[in-house]
C-alpha cells in the first residue's frame, strides 16, 4: 500500500517543493549541493539565480527536476523591457521555468494594464517556458491581490506565487486561498516564504497550492518518510 501523510504521496510532496537557491551569498559549490540535494529528494524544481543557470542546467540535464530561475527578482522595479531581456537570456540557456516579479508599486497604483501588458511580453520572451509571478503579498490589499491575479491570468502566465521570500512577510493560508478563489482552473498557486516543516507545506496543500518555494527541502521530505513509516 503507498505510504501517505494526511492523503498525501511522497511523490505528490515532493513534487510540490521548488527547492530554493537564491540567497545572494551561495558559494557555487552551495549552488552545486542544492543541486545534488534537489535530485536526490525528487522535488519539482531547483530555482537558481539567473546568473547560475548555465551552471545548473548541466547539473540536472539527466535528472527529471526542472531549472528554475527568477526575473526582475527581487523588487520588479527593473524595466520591463530588461525583464523580458532576462526572461530570453534564461530561456536560451536551458531554464524551463521562470518566477517573475510584477511591478508592485504599479498594483498599488491601480496601473493593471501595465501590469498585465509587462507580464505578458515576459512570457512571450520566456518561448514557453513555464511562467510564475510573484505578486509579493506583504505590501498588498485583498482587493490588490485579487485584481493582479486576473491581470496575471490575462497575460498568459502559468502560476500566481505569493512572495519573493524578502520581504517582511510571506505565504498565509489566506492568501493561497484568496489567489485560488481568483483565477482559473488554468492558472496554479505558489507559496513561498515561511514553509519550513512538513505540516506548513501540508496545509498550504490544502489550501490549493499546487507549489511552494522551500528553502527546508531535506527537513521537510525526511519527516515525511518518517512519519509514512511510523
Amino acid at each position: 500500500m503507498t505510504q501517505t501523510v494526511r492523503g498525501f504521496t511522497y511523490e505528490q510532496v515532493a513534487g510540490t517543493i521548488d527547492h530554493s537557491l537564491l540567497r545572494p551569498d551561495l558559494t557555487l559549490g552551495e549552488v552545486e549541493a542544492g543541486c545534488e540535494l534537489a535530485d536526490r529528494y525528487r522535488v519539482a524544481s531547483a530555482c537558481c539565480r539567473p546568473a547560475d543557470v548555465p551552471l545548473v542546467v548541466p547539473l540536472l540535464a539527466a535528472s527529471p527536476v526542472a531549472v528554475g530561475t527568477v526575473v526582475g527578482f527581487p523588487h520588479g522595479s527593473a524595466p520591463s523591457e530588461v525583464k523580458a531581456h532576462e526572461a530570453r537570456l534564461v530561456r536560451s540557456q536551458g531554464a524551463a521555468e521562470i518566477d517573475m516579479v510584477l511591478n508592485i508599486g504599479w498594483v498599488r497604483s491601480g496601473e493593471l494594464a501595465r501590469v498585465e501588458e509587462e507580464v505578458r511580453q515576459v512570457v512571450a520572451a520566456a518561448d514557453g517556458a513555464v511562467v510564475k509571478v510573484i505578486l509579493e503579498n506583504a505590501y498588498l490589499g485583498d482587493e490588490q491581490k485579487v485584481l493582479a491575479c486576473k491581470a496575471v491570468e490575462a497575460a498568459g502566465a502559468d502560476y500566481v506565487k505569493t512572495s519573493t521570500g524578502f520581504a517582511p512577510t510571506g505565504a498565509t493560508i489566506e492568501d493561497v486561498r484568496l489567489m485560488r478563489a481568483s483565477v482559473s482552473p488554468r492558472v496554479k498557486v505558489k507559496a513561498a516564504h515561511g514553509v519550513r516543516t512538513l505540516d506548513a507545506l501540508l496545509e498550504v496543500m490544502e489550501a490549493g497550492a499546487e507549489r511552494c518555494g522551500a528553502t527546508a527541502t531535506a527537513g521537510i521530505l525526511d519527516d515525511f518518510v518518517a512519519r509514512a513509516s511510523a
